[in-house]
């Protein structure tokens, strides 16, 4: 029997409310707060709601009990760099790897963060296309992004995790299809020329486009269904090849021994589940689940006809952020570069 979660989306929801009275924490530095009952969560953007209904779940159970929550949401890369700064933070939940290797390299995180049964990962989704209402560009395709007279809006890969899922499954989609690296770059370049707004983080593109910028909004999957269930009015496209978005998570170093219980929850059959109520894949069976805002709500997650990894495609995080995304001699910042985006 199929659950549908529309009610557990209301109260975490209110929960998110609630919480945000609570973000920000105090200043005394990174590793937690001095309160064993309190846990500091520094999460991506795109997070701030899902969260909502883990965390008031969590609470509810025997090793939540009396646990409060400050968290603080933003794009993820400056997510990472706040955390370093010095901002309190008990677990991060990040959107790419790379961002969670910089903790690791400023010694803030344990090298083995990966080293447990999902490979440091606790939520996970697709790059998908979201478009005006009825698709009146009739984009269904990599190629049409780059048909004269789209717009595209996705995030900047300076700031945003999101942003570099979007552009390696744009890349990844010629690869794909059998085309070379020179292939995949000349379909950048047209790709750039067709981008109306490279706004900061993946939240922020969604306002971007909901507010009437751009044609198409490359975005997360689950960030499309959550705000077609706030009544955001938009149709959203699984493309054919599409890339895995895996959403890693770390414990920092001196942080609350309950961020491992919380962890623990988010990454449980029961966190999946509230996690997949608001369009996140269960990393999971789960079983048979009824999802507000999907395309179709009785089966929300179809499995595209190519589903890209960065693993597997792009030689993993360490290889992929280098060659594309280098400040200097990235493939992808390079051509950002010459685009004059």
């Amino acid at each position: 029997m199929r659950k549908n979660f529309t009610a557990v989306l209301l109260a975490g929801a209110l929960a998110g409310t609630l919480a945000l009275a609570a973000c920000g924490g105090d200043d005394s530095g990174t590793g937690g707060s001095d309160d064993a009952n309190t846990l500091n969560i520094v999460g991506y953007s795109v997070l701030e709601q899902a969260n909502a209904g883990v965390i008031s779940a969590f609470q509810d159970t025997d090793a939540g009990k009396g646990i409060e929550f400050k968290e603080s949401y933003g794009a993820s890369g400056d997510q990472a760099r706040a955390v370093i700064a010095g901002q309190d933070a008990d677990e991060v939940h990040l959107s790419l790897e790379p961002d969670v290797q910089k903790l690791v390299d400023e010694g803030l995180v344990a090298d083995d963060w990966k080293d447990n049964d999902t490979k440091g990962i606790c939520t996970q989704s697709v790059v998908v296309m979201v478009v005006r209402t009825g698709n009146p560009k009739n984009i269904k395709t990599w190629d049409d992004l780059i048909k004269p007279g789209i717009g595209i809006v996705t995030p900047n890969p300076a700031s945003s995790g999101s942003a570099k899922w979007n552009l390696l499954a744009a890349y990844g989609s010629v690869l794909g299809e059998g085309g070379s690296e020179e292939d995949a770059q000349a379909y950048l370049q047209k790709f750039f020329a067709n981008v109306a707004a490279l706004p900061d983080s993946g939240r922020d593109a969604t306002t971007a486009f909901t507010s009437g910028t751009g044609d198409v909004l490359l975005s997360y999957e689950n960030e499309a269904i959550l705000a077609k269930q706030s009544g955001t009015d938009f149709d959203y496209i699984v493309p054919d090849s599409t890339l895995l978005i895996q959403n890693p998570c770390a414990i920092v170093d001196g942080a609350s021994a309950k961020a491992q219980d919380f962890m623990d929850f988010q990454k449980s059959e029961e966190g999946q589940k509230l996690y997949a109520a608001t369009g996140y894949r269960p990393l999971m069976d789960v079983g048979d689940l009824d999802v507000d805002g999907a395309n179709d709500p009785t089966n929300p997650f179809p499995e595209p006809a190519t589903l890209l990894t960065i693993d597997d495609d792009f030689n993993g995080w360490a290889d992929a952020n280098t060659k594309y995304f280098d400040e200097n001699d990235g493939i992808i910042t390079k051509i950002q570069a010459e685009a004059g985006e």
